[in-house]
């Protein structure tokens, strides 16, 4: 017979087990909170090597000794340098998400929103003049390594980016619902197609030479114009 004094004593025996559960889950939690600790000392003792000119230059063991971890514990958390900078860009982009978020909250209208957001991800996007420290208004974005995931792992690109690439689709498709854009748009190739020329232009000179200057405000607007001018809907629709 149960007593009074049992915690459970008012609980069905399947309930109990949940009870059992549970402790077991509080023992996982803290050792998930402790790796996840161990993680972010790696992943921040790797963002302060990536200083502006370095790209991503550093060594495993530079990451372990300014970590002040062991070497043992970062292999156990990552299979080597590169997991670790999937593990940092899949942050960037996430931060990116939520930066973007915050700057484009006060407009209403669909399709400003979706100018904003292009304007706004341009200027995330340009890496900060030489000999000056990053931008403090926009979380830095790994154009190089996002180049070399492009091309060379396209399945783990297409998995970091997702938080922006549903991001911009969501504003599509808003600014689509409002009539701004042409109905015959392939949504999901026009998200690609806009992000990557945001991305690789803002990050570097374009193929006709033409490099885009820290100071060129234009820049942006003038990458709008031309997208604008490709999925506008036509005047008078």
């Amino acid at each position: 017979m149960v007593t009074t004094n049992d915690p459970a004593g008012d609980l069905p025996p399947e309930d109990a087990v949940s009870w059992r559960e549970l402790a077991v889950a509080r023992s996982l939690d803290t050792a998930r909170t402790r790796a996840e600790n161990r993680v972010q000392r790696f992943m921040g003792a790797a963002l302060e090597l990536i200083t502006p000119g370095s790209g991503k230059d550093f060594t495993v063991q530079e990451v372990v000794e300014r970590s002040g971890q062991s070497l043992r514990s970062f292999y156990q958390h990552f299979e080597g340098k590169h997991e670790l900078l999937l593990a940092l860009f899949e942050e960037s982009v996430t931060s990116t998400v939520q930066f973007l978020r915050e700057r484009i909250a006060d407009e209403t209208d669909p399709l400003e929103r979706l100018h904003r957001f292009v304007i706004e991800y341009y200027e995330a996007c340009r890496p900060s003049p030489a000999g000056l420290p990053a931008k403090d208004n926009s979380p830095p974005v790994m154009a190089e390594f996002a180049q070399q995931l492009l091309t060379q792992h396209p399945k783990e690109a297409a998995k970091a980016f997702v938080p922006i690439v549903s991001m911009f689709s969501e504003l599509l498709d808003q600014a689509s619902a409002a009539g701004g854009l042409r109905s015959d748009l392939p949504s999901k190739r026009v998200t690609g197609v806009v992000l990557e020329a945001i991305m690789f232009n803002a990050f570097s000179s374009t193929i006709s030479g033409a490099s885009n200057k820290d100071t060129d405000a234009s820049a942006a607007e003038e990458l709008w114009d031309l997208f604008w001018r490709g999925i506008g809907a036509p005047s008078g629709s």
